[in-house]
């Protein structure tokens, strides 16, 4: 079968590099692709936004099953084009993606289907906002209500900043619409973890869990990024909490989007936080998360192919989802200044020393070919990913991999999965 994969990060590059695995399959292309992706698939230069043009390229190629990566597309309703079109897509529809594409829905969602999260109001006036917050306790988070690339949430401490999270979102409209409507939520403590789960409207099957490192410094200090590394399996998610996620957010998300008319199909990415109450929603997204996905689909037993197949068919029930015992961690390497502003077109050396080395990948990220040598077109550059019997084994590999590559202002944290091994 010929299957296009749309997007061009380090999420892509691991589902391009899972997906060929699968001996179902006989050529995959993605668009736009990168540096690293170029390597086994090929390429098709139309914009992951351009729905229009990439239901063109899969009619005209006979694509039997386009997967979506990035959550835009998505959002501006790829999916409910292609089937349209008769083409056959993985990933929810315009609709069912409001979960990500607004905090705004995704929030009054849980509200009314008794879905266990942080105690929120919504504001569209700045100023209604900070006399809101001005009788509050701190800290407080306050959230863009639409999509922001990872980076529209604040953590605040004082009414200063505060302040300034507001001027950024409403007043600079820094993320432009996304910031039209804001949520102000409780601050809840506790470890985070990251649960990515297929669903096919019915069935809700959970995937091994993770945990993402979003803020760019260690310690977890600095602002938000779109996450600097991630390690799997997460030993404090205990048997009690899978269950209770299971069952108490899980499949009464999906349900409640199936009484909404939002029928769910596809990856759900619930961001948790295990509280003293228990595990609390953070966040939900309508894809695969990205760092999350380079540690979890390395220890997928099962021919993903069948998997996405059997969300699009409605057919999860009849299939076992076998996971490798072992552990996972990436460590992202950013351009320097990353979140902020960065520089570009420096030139990647060490990859092929990288590749020398056993059970262990670079995913490619903001790569490009450019003069016939790979350099950095991005943020976040490489998700250098090692797999061991354990978190302590993959943590060093992974480490030894990213000791290997160099670019001019590259920078890492030192800290991926230090939580876990204690």
């Amino acid at each position: 079968m010929k299957v296009l994969l749309i997007g061009s990060g380090g999420r892509e590059h691991t589902l391009v590099w899972k997906i060929i695995q699968s001996p179902k399959v006989s050529q995959i292309y993605c668009a736009p692709s990168n540096a690293g992706i170029s390597q086994l698939a090929r390429c098709v230069d139309i914009d992951a936004n351009n729905i229009d043009k990439l239901a063109d390229f899969a009619q005209k190629e006979n694509i039997d099953l386009t997967v979506v990566g990035p959550e835009l597309p998505l959002s501006k309703g790829i999916v409910n084009e292609f089937n349209k079109q008769g083409l056959r897509i993985f990933g929810p529809s315009k609709e069912a993606t409001e979960i990500e594409s607004s905090k705004v829905f995704s929030k009054h969602l849980m509200k009314k289907y008794n879905i266990p999260t942080a105690n929120y109001e919504v504001f569209q006036n700045s100023e209604e906002a900070f006399d809101y917050i001005k009788q509050q306790t701190f800290p407080l988070v306050i959230k863009a209500d639409g999509l922001a690339a990872g980076k529209g949430v604040f953590i605040v401490k004082n009414l200063d900043q505060a302040g300034d999270a507001l001027n950024t979102l409403m007043k600079k409209k820094t993320f432009g619409e996304a910031g039209r409507q804001i949520v102000i939520e409780e601050f809840l403590e506790g470890e985070e973890v990251s649960i990515l789960a297929f669903s096919d409207g019915k069935t809700v099957v959970p995937m091994v869990s993770s945990q993402d490192h979003k803020k760019i410094f260690d310690n977890d200090q600095g602002p938000n990024t779109g996450g600097m590394g991630a390690y799997s399996p997460v030993l404090f998610y205990l048997n009690e909490f899978k269950k209770t996620v299971l069952e108490e957010i899980l499949k009464p998300t999906v349900k409640g989007l199936q009484s909404e008319g939002k029928e769910y199909k596809g990856v759900l990415y619930a961001g948790l936080i295990l509280t003293k109450e228990g595990p609390k929603v953070l966040e939900f997204n309508a894809r695969f998360g990205d760092p999350e996905t380079q540690v979890v689909l390395p220890r997928l037993k099962t021919d993903l192919v069948d998997i996405l197949n059997a969300v699009i068919d409605g057919s999860l029930h009849k299939i076992n989802i076998e996971w490798k015992n072992n552990s996972a961690v990436c460590v992202v390497v950013a351009s320097g200044g990353y979140p902020g502003r960065y520089q570009k077109d420096k030139a990647i050396n060490g990859l092929e020393r990288l590749e020398k080395m056993k059970d262990i990948i670079a995913f490619h990220a903001g790569t490009k070919f450019q003069d016939g040598k790979i350099v950095t077109s991005g943020g976040r550059v490489l998700g250098i990913t090692a797999w061991g019997d354990t978190i302590s084994k993959a943590k060093e590999k992974a480490y030894e991999g990213v000791e290997k590559i160099y670019f001019e202002d590259m920078y890492y944290r030192k800290d991926i999965s230090a939580k876990a091994i204690k």
